[in-house]
C-alpha cells in the first residue's frame, strides 16, 4: 500500500474529483488504515460530511486471542468503537461484517448491530462475503424482528470472477442490497501489465496469486478487452471498470489505488460508454 502522506494525497485528488466513499476495515495493517483516513480527516473536518466511511469488523486484530475478533456482541461493540476513535469520527456511514462468523448465533450478531444503529455510531449495514443463503436468511429475519435492515454486500467481482451471478448478485437484488465489488481489475490482471509472454517473470513477492490468475482464458478475456479498449481510446483497466460500474445492483467500485496515477486511470472509466456488443 501507499505510506500515509501518499495516501492523504490520493484522498484528497479522489475527493477533488467527486468521490464520497471511502473504504476500509479494521484488520487492514492492524488500524493503520483506519488512523491514515482518520488523522486526514480529522485535520480537515469539514469534508467528514462529504465523506461517507465505510469500515469492517469480525477480522481477529490479536493474534493469539480467540476474543481479539467475530461477530459476538462484545466483539462487535468493541470493535465498533476502536474504529471510531481510529477514524476521529461520531459515526459510521456503513458498518461491515467483514465475512461470516460461523460460531456466533445469527440473533447476537444482529441485535448487536441494531443497537449500534439505534444508538447513532452506526448509520447503515452490510455483509461482505457472505454465501447468499446466509444473506438472505439474515435479511429475512431482520424484517420479521423490525431490525435495521442490511443495504449492501461487498463481494469480489470482476471480468474474471464471475460466480457470484450466480446466487450471491441475483439474491442482492432481490434482497435490496446494493452491490459493491472489490478487486475489480483482479489484483492488477485485468490492467493488461501481464501477457502470455511476461507471466513468468512476475515479482516473486506477488507471485503464486497473480500466477494462478493467468490463465489461458484470462488472456482471451484480455485480448477482446485491449480491442475494446482499441476502439474506446482507452485502457483495458477503464474498459473493466465501465463493464463492471453497468452491472445491474452495482452501486460502487472499491478502487485500490496505490499512486495518484492509478487513481486518475481508475477514474477515467466513468467518461468509457459501453455499447451493448461491448
Amino acid at each position: 500500500g501507499a505510506n500515509p502522506e501518499d495516501s492523504c494525497r490520493i484522498i484528497d485528488a479522489y475527493m477533488d474529483a467527486g468521490g464520497n466513499f471511502i473504504d476500509t476495515a479494521n484488520i487492514y495493517t492492524k488500524g493503520h488504515s483506519e488512523k491514515i483516513i482518520g488523522d486526514h480527516l480529522g485535520k480537515h473536518r469539514h469534508k467528514r460530511d462529504r465523506t461517507v466511511i465505510a469500515t469492517k469488523f469480525m477480522g481477529n486484530m490479536y493474534s493469539g486471542d480467540p476474543n481479539g475478533g467475530g461477530a459476538g456482541r462484545k466483539s462487535i461493540i468493541a470493535a465498533c468503537e476502536q474504529s471510531l476513535r481510529r477514524l476521529q469520527t461520531d459515526y459510521i456511514d456503513l458498518y461491515w461484517m467483514h465475512f461470516w462468523d460461523n460460531l456466533t448465533p445469527m440473533e447476537e450478531t444482529l441485535l448487536a448491530l441494531n443497537d449500534l444503529v439505534q444508538s447513532g455510531k452506526v448509520r447503515y449495514l452490510g455483509f461482505s462475503d457472505t454465501p447468499a443463503w446466509k444473506c438472505a436468511q439474515a435479511q429475512t429475519l431482520i424484517d420479521f424482528r423490525g431490525w435495521s435492515r442490511l443495504v449492501a454486500l461487498q463481494i469480489e467481482y470482476s471480468l474474471v470472477e464471475r460466480t457470484v451471478e450466480g446466487e450471491l448478485a441475483p439474491m442482492a437484488l432481490e434482497m435490496g442490497l446494493g452491490i459493491t465489488p472489490w478487486s475489480p481489475l483482479k489484483g492488477g490482471v485485468l490492467t493488461g501489465k501481464y501477457t502470455r509472454e511476461n507471466k513468468d517473470d512476475i515479482d516473486p513477492g506477488r507471485g503464486e496469486g497473480i500466477k494462478k490468475n493467468l490463465t489461458e482464458e484470462t488472456f482471451k478475456i484480455l485480448d477482446i478487452l485491449k480491442e475494446i479498449a482499441k476502439q474506446t481510446d482507452s485502457s483495458p483497466a477503464e474498459v473493466s471498470l465501465a463493464w463492471l460500474r453497468e452491472k445491474p445492483g452495482v452501486t460502487s467500485i472499491i478502487l485500490g489505488a496505490r499512486t495518484l496515477d492509478q487513481l486518475k486511470s481508475n477514474l477515467s472509466s466513468l467518461s468509457v460508454e459501453l455499447d451493448s456488443d461491448q
